[in-house]
């Protein structure tokens, strides 16, 4: 990769966008009306949104559905023009999609795709090589890597409808990577993926970062897309920052707790438990428990020395749960 498609810094500045959404009653009468005279709202997408990205770093873009996210990351690749606020991808604008910027980003949307249904996968391929002007040896050479690494050798030559959708989401990843982009926005890259092949995605995703400097900013409904990757979270809500730091960060601040799972010999009663910590789950001879951070070992001492423990695993609280608590305090923790 030349020096000018390493990964790239990103700086965001009061983000805003703003629709302008025609709506109307429901009924004939007011379909009938709304053919002449139409009333519009404004709809707020994203909101003031201000943060900062290091060239090569890996960030998980979280929120729920409807928090701005896929709008943010089309700002971002120059697909939407802001309606107000400034974006800057490596020292580019990306809203004028200058070939320059074009050349250093790519955005792969999970529920999208651009292989050609009727086509290998090796057609598309060689149609976004001429779309981007990369020489066939370089182009060639990354292939081979590209290829190499998602194991795909076999299947680049099949027809795309004839290939499973772990196998096309695969190719799109090479397809969207063929120009060796510095900056990659990836939008739910591992939705509706059996499990085996997410983790097939995250190593790809997680070496790609790592072999090239390339600066990853990745959304995913998929907490362990996010652990596996990401470092450092961004999470939006209502189209606003309202969290900006590590995982292990976060966690403390809403949930400082931990969860102690166990196994036991024999089925226990909940009013031994409870004395230990408060009961998360307690199925037979099964039980999760959450003891307070500050005071982990002392209980879970005393917890194997009242009964007689199989098995046992300290862990934290699932990021779902914390992230389902942040947005239901709706601010900044």
């Amino acid at each position: 990769m030349s020096a000018n498609q390493r990964g790239a810094s990103i700086t965001v500045s009061k983000l805003r966008k703003e629709y302008r959404v025609a709506e109307r009653a429901s009924g004939l009468g007011a379909a009938m009306r709304a053919l002449f005279r139409r009333t519009y709202k404004s709809v707020v997408a994203v909101d003031a949104l201000s943060f900062h990205i290091e060239a090569g770093e890996r960030i998980g873009f979280l929120g729920p559905n409807g928090a701005g996210k896929t709008t943010t990351l089309k700002m971002l690749a120059g697909l939407l023009h802001p309606t107000s606020g400034s974006v800057d991808v490596g020292g580019f604008i990306p809203s004028q999609r200058k070939a320059a910027f074009l050349d250093s980003v790519t955005l792969v949307l999970g529920q999208k795709q651009q292989l050609i249904w009727d086509l290998p996968p090796a057609d598309t391929f060689e149609l976004n090589r001429a779309i981007y002007q990369v020489e066939k040896a370089d182009f060639e050479r990354r292939v081979g890597e590209l290829v190499e690494l998602l194991a795909l050798a076999t299947i680049i030559r099949k027809p795309t409808r004839e290939l499973s959708l772990g196998e096309r989401m695969k190719c799109e990843l090479v397809a969207a990577l063929i120009h060796q982009p510095g900056v990659l926005f990836l939008d739910e890259p591992t939705i509706g993926l059996d499990v085996a092949m997410q983790v097939v995605v995250r190593d790809f995703v997680r070496q790609y970062n790592e072999r090239y400097g390339a600066t990853l900013l990745l959304t995913s409904h998929d907490m362990d897309d996010v652990m596996a990757l990401c470092p450092r979270i961004l999470v939006i809500d209502k189209g606003a920052l309202i969290y900006d730091g590590t995982v292990e960060e976060l966690v403390r601040q809403i949930r400082p707790e931990k969860r102690f799972a166990v196994r036991f010999t024999q089925p226990v009663l909940a009013e031994d438990l409870s004395a230990f910590g408060r009961i998360v789950k307690l199925e037979g001879a099964e039980a999760i428990l959450a003891l307070p951070q500050d005071d982990v070992p002392q209980r879970a001492q005393g917890l194997l020395s009242r009964f007689p423990v199989i098995d046992f695993e300290v862990t934290r609280p699932p990021l779902e749960e914390v992230l389902s608590e942040l947005f239901l305090r709706g601010k900044k923790p």
